[in-house]
């Protein structure tokens, strides 16, 4: 027996939660399928806080981030929990002078430091060229918000797994772990596991990562409340952030983990490579904190090959992906672009302002072509790939 339903959301990570909530908003049916439970240990979203910053070398993503900003404040609003924590941001290494130019052209503010400078104001951090001061950054309460976008959400229905699904152009099929379903559309955020479903493996490279928690050197020793956060625009990405409420810091290596294969069992334990890495480079960069890390926690990064997102639509499977390890902050905007275009709707919210970010986020500049689409269903292998953003017709 079929079941039907109006909207499904798979997956209840960031996007899923986040798009979940939004088409709630719009007064839409619709229910959620986790596989596990929100914020498993495997999940992307999982973790107590992530960076948020303006700090892109694109203007299209400052502005983007800046729209998201005001989307996590009217969350908070609502929860009556504070999501986002200001902090400033230092940005070092040799793609400084990019990112202040997009931030500028932005209309985002920032100020130039010397190295004798940012060191004088944050001795904690070594920095050893000029450094861009990012003033309106601040940490996210990564947990907070899970869960406050997650209490938006009418149906969450965890434990679920979906294991294939087809479009025939009227309604999406789906073959779950409790039987079949039918939809009049689907929001796919299944993770590195979006693209198997959509027979597109080749877009994903997912990886696991490796974090590390410091503490301060001495009880003397700065909180990591009173720490910026760091991000060096180097060919390893090195940051850190501090720990909301607490006084440790978070450190870390942008996409420095291994290969994974989507939907098979993760270990959790500490990598020694990586730990190795993250102690050298927190001696580098933070000598107000013993390098060697209290704690470590492992993440699944989302990889696309440009690193940028996949928000477009098929026929009627809608398509959240590929957050590649810089999303969270985009969390509630990307939210309500999936849900418009879940219902249809012409306009994305931002309109003009984010019309070029949007525009990048589809799938076709992927070049993925005609074959490949499985399981979406073959009436969707006659489309070109500039067609794969135009909603189907009757929603």
């Amino acid at each position: 027996m079929t079941r039907e339903a109006d909207f499904v959301v798979v997956g209840g990570g960031l996007l899923g939660l986040a798009a979940g909530r939004a088409l709630a908003n719009r007064g839409r049916e619709v229910t959620v399928l986790e596989q596990a439970s929100v914020g498993h240990p495997g999940s992307g979203s999982k973790g107590s806080c992530r960076i948020f910053r303006l700090g892109y070398s694109d203007p299209d993503y400052v502005r983007g981030a800046r729209r998201s900003r005001e989307l996590w404040h009217a969350l908070e609003s609502l929860c009556y929990r504070k999501i986002l924590f200001p902090v400033p941001q230092l940005t070092i290494g040799a793609g400084l002078a990019g990112v202040r130019d997009a931030m500028t052209a932005a209309g985002a503010p920032t100020e130039m430091l010397s190295a004798a400078q940012a060191m004088a104001r944050f001795p904690e951090v070594r920095v050893d060229g000029p450094a861009l001061l990012e003033p309106e950054s601040a940490v996210t309460a990564a947990d907070v918000a899970v869960a406050a976008l997650a209490a938006g959400v009418p149906e969450i229905r965890t434990g679920v797994r979906v294991s294939a699904l087809a479009d025939d152009g009227r309604r999406v099929t789906l073959e779950t772990s409790e039987g079949r379903l039918s939809a009049r559309a689907v929001v796919l955020c299944a993770g590195p596991e979006t693209a198997g479903l959509l027979g597109w493996a080749e877009w994903s490279a997912p990886t696991l990562e490796q974090v590390a928690y410091l503490e301060p050197a001495s009880p003397a020793g700065a909180a990591g409340e009173g720490m910026p956060i760091f991000l060096c625009h180097d060919q390893r990405i090195p940051y850190g952030l501090p720990v909301p409420g607490s006084s440790l810091y978070k450190t870390g290596l942008h996409q420095s983990g291994t290969r994974i294969r989507p939907g098979a069992p993760q270990d959790q334990s500490a990598d020694p490579d990586l730990a190795g890495q993250l102690e050298e480079m927190a001696g580098r960069y933070l000598p107000g904190f013993g390098p060697r890390a209290v704690r470590t926690e492992r993440c699944v990064y989302d990889n696309t090959p440009d690193d940028d997102f996949v928000v477009d639509r098929i026929g009627n499977v809608v398509v959240g992906s590929g957050t590649s390890g810089h999303g969270f902050k985009f969390g509630p905007l990307l939210g309500e672009w999936l849900a418009a275009l879940a219902t249809g709707e012409d306009d994305l919210l931002g309109g003009d302002e984010l019309a070029g970010l949007a525009a990048r986020l589809r799938l076709g500049r992927l070049r993925l072509g005609r074959q490949g689409v499985g399981r979406v269903g073959v009436e969707q292998e006659r489309r070109e790939p500039d067609e794969l953003s135009r909603p189907a017709a009757g929603t």
